[in-house]
């Protein structure tokens, strides 16, 4: 789960030999808000962040208490609601089991946590005043983690402070339904108490209170890649598709290459990816994250968690746990990048639902890479820039593990792109491909001709009807992507 507005559901699988077994599904409501607008979509949020929640006052002990009070909430989920985004996630026992039982005592969460000497030790009333008692117009989403409320804090302390002013701040709240929201909130404290990269939230602190447990964030302005894909009029623009892009590969290069200890991100997607006013992009939600293989070790054995659309098929199938399926992953958020469809969509017509499947065609294909450009940018993209980035898209994406590329390959590749300026909206040979899509006919001075039967050793012969321009295929002036790091010595 992001920062910011956000419908994520659960789905539990386990893997037993080398097979997947499906297990009990977690889901939220189907709608996802994206036809909610104003007002009504975060009381839409609120409600079901409250509804199937007890309020328990109980006394708060200690110093400094604002109110005397806290609230204690236990959340139930509905089992027969469907979403687009589906976690598959290991399910607790079917028994039941009470708050005390699913969150453990404090003194033993002291003893498990890593706590880093920069994260600040917020207490549960000054989060309430942070976020104004937690109120509907503070709220910024929900997930299977829980609510996030936006709050303000002092910019050196923990001092709650007027809204407009100090450190605007994501606080991430945490359900009582089960054990896993527990082990989720302890993995987000042990890695980003520890990872600090550009291209990672930043988590400012924690708090521990009898079983109150919540998580604060910087805030991120422009919310989730997800809402600016899928969820907005107005298309993102190439160039800071391309950027975003780049930022998220610097930041699962970093947990792979970089980080002190390699980490496996495992729930790579749209909506964990956060942005911040300038469009700069940083991972979020590390409840998944798994340290990965060391010495000699070649992956590590697992549950299968992650989304739906995301998860690569070996992983699946195996439990067998890589960087490469990280690599898979960001594979899939490169094609939403490109197409502008989700990774997985029933709304769309029969062998259309699953991105992946649909593009592969497209993939292997140089000659009809156009066809997985978003059409909402009517040719405002870099030809030579979507070409590499569906050549990488497809070895991403390769069914072999072993011949993805790593993460830093990936960033070099990226590198350039954001700049490129040979846009596609003026080439005329884009856009007698694009007249061609439907397989539009000529004018009479073709004599009826079809477009695509206009071919001449594969390359489209001058049209009468066109200006006199070069017709050469602009991707025959593209160089195959070779790994940087091949030529190394």
């Amino acid at each position: 789960m992001g920062l910011v507005p956000k419908a994520m559901n659960k789905v539990a699988m386990d893997v037993g030999n080398s097979k997947a077994r499906m297990g009990k599904m977690v889901t939220d409501d189907g709608d996802d808000g994206a036809s909610v607008t104003g007002c009504w979509f975060k009381f839409r949020f609120f409600g079901r962040c409250l509804s199937a929640r007890t309020k328990v006052d109980s006394s708060v002990s200690g110093s400094g208490s604002a109110s005397g009070s806290s609230l204690q909430y236990a959340e139930s989920k509905s089992t027969n609601e469907t979403s687009r985004d589906q976690p598959v996630v290991p399910v607790v026992s079917s028994s039941t089991t009470s708050n005390a039982e699913s969150v453990p005592s404090t003194p033993k969460i002291e003893e498990e946590l890593k706590i880093s000497s920069q994260l600040r030790k917020f207490t549960y009333n000054e989060l309430k005043l942070a976020t104004r008692s937690f109120r509907p117009d503070s709220l910024l989403g929900e997930g299977g983690f829980g609510c996030v409320f936006k709050g303000w804090v002092n910019e050196n302390g923990n001092t709650p402070v007027k809204p407009g002013t100090g450190l605007t701040v994501a606080v991430k709240t945490l359900n009582h339904d089960g054990l896993q929201g527990h082990k989720e909130w302890l993995a987000e404290i042990n890695y980003l108490g520890e990872l600090i990269h550009p291209n990672l939230v930043t988590l400012i602190g924690y708090c521990i209170e009898d079983d109150q447990r919540l998580l604060v964030y910087e805030f991120m302005a422009r919310g989730s890649l997800e809402n600016h894909l899928f969820k907005r009029s107005l298309p993102l623009p190439w160039a800071i598709r391309m950027k975003i892009a780049l930022n998220a590969a610097k930041g699962l290069a970093f947990l792979h290459e970089e980080a002190e200890r390699p980490v496996i991100y495992r729930d790579f997607k749209t909506s964990n990816i956060l942005l911040d006013v300038e469009y700069n992009a940083k991972l979020s939600d590390f409840g998944l994250a798994k340290d990965g293989p060391e010495g000699d070790k070649t992956h590590v054995s697992t549950r299968v968690m992650g989304t739906y659309g995301y998860a690569a098929p070996e992983y699946v199938m195996t439990g067998h746990l890589t960087a490469k399926s990280d690599v898979y992953s960001f594979g899939v958020v490169l094609l939403e990048l490109l197409t502008g469809r989700r990774s997985m969509d029933k709304s769309r017509p029969p062998g259309e639902h699953n991105l992946v499947e649909w593009s592969r065609p497209y993939l292997d294909e140089k000659r009809r890479f156009y066809r997985l450009i978003d059409p909402r940018l009517e040719g405002r993209f870099s030809i030579k820039g979507a070409q590499r980035t569906v050549q990488l898209a497809a070895r991403c994406l390769s069914r072999d593990a072993k011949i993805r590329p790593a993460m830093s390959e990936i960033v070099l590749a990226l590198e350039p792109l954001p700049s490129l300026k040979d846009m596609a909206c003026s080439s005329s040979y884009f856009q007698a491909m694009s007249n061609g899509r439907g397989s539009v006919t000529m004018n009479a001075r073709t004599g009826g001709r079809s477009l695509q039967s206009q071919t001449r050793n594969g390359q489209p012969m001058r049209s009468p009807s066109m200006p006199n321009r070069y017709y050469g295929s602009p991707y025959q002036e593209i160089p195959p992507l070779r790994s940087p790091i091949a030529n190394k010595p």
